[in-house]
């Protein structure tokens, strides 16, 4: 039976850090819809050459050309254990898309693994990553603000989706980067 975990967690709570620490040791594919976009739009097939389009015209990619990505990879991935999914779902509409599409196959979402920390340290990692990576735009309040904005806006719906389903699992993401591992790991290993 396929694993299917979901990463959530606000700008700066880690998730890349944490996102490759499961992959390895769960033998997991990592699925971000970002790369996914990169890899198909590179690779020139169908999908790709459709969201380069979109994306150049400066609109957002639609959620079936996505959904349509994401099911590939269920499909043509061999030789893991199960998927990490990290950007989708963002809405209520693609959490529903996800269960049909695993659903079709007998299979469910395993787990919803969110990574929380407070709105006060959001903005101070991210103030930090700014600065270590030069990235000024990052580094603006009312900027900061609007992504902490959006996160609580897109994502609050989804945990309440997956907690009515039993799924949503919370691991406070305020502690070091071995703590707060260790407690991703605690919980991933009761499935």
């Amino acid at each position: 039976m396929m694993k299917y975990f979901i990463l959530f967690g606000p700008p700066g709570a880690g998730k890349g850090t944490q996102a490759t620490a499961m992959v390895e040791a769960y033998n997991l594919r990592h699925i971000s819809t970002g790369a996914l976009l990169r890899q198909e739009i590179s690779a020139g097939s169908e999908l790709g050459l459709k969201a380069k389009a979109l994306i150049d015209a400066g609109a957002l990619v639609p959620d079936e050309i996505v959904e349509g990505m994401i099911e590939s990879e269920f499909r043509t991935v061999k030789g893991v254990d199960g998927f990490l999914l990290d950007g989708f779902p963002r809405t209520i509409e693609q959490a529903k898309a996800l269960d049909r599409m695993l659903a079709a196959n007998g299979e469910e979402v395993t787990s919803v693994v969110s990574i929380m920390i407070p709105d006060s340290m959001i903005r101070e990692r991210i103030h930090h990553r700014a600065t270590i990576e030069g990235r000024a735009d990052d580094a603006k309040d009312e900027t900061i603000s609007n992504r902490i904005a959006t996160y609580h806006n897109q994502t609050e719906p989804l945990v309440e989706y997956y907690s009515k389903a039993g799924k949503y699992n919370e691991i406070d993401g305020t502690g070091t980067i071995d703590d707060v591992r260790k407690a991703i790991f605690d919980l991933m290993d009761r499935f």
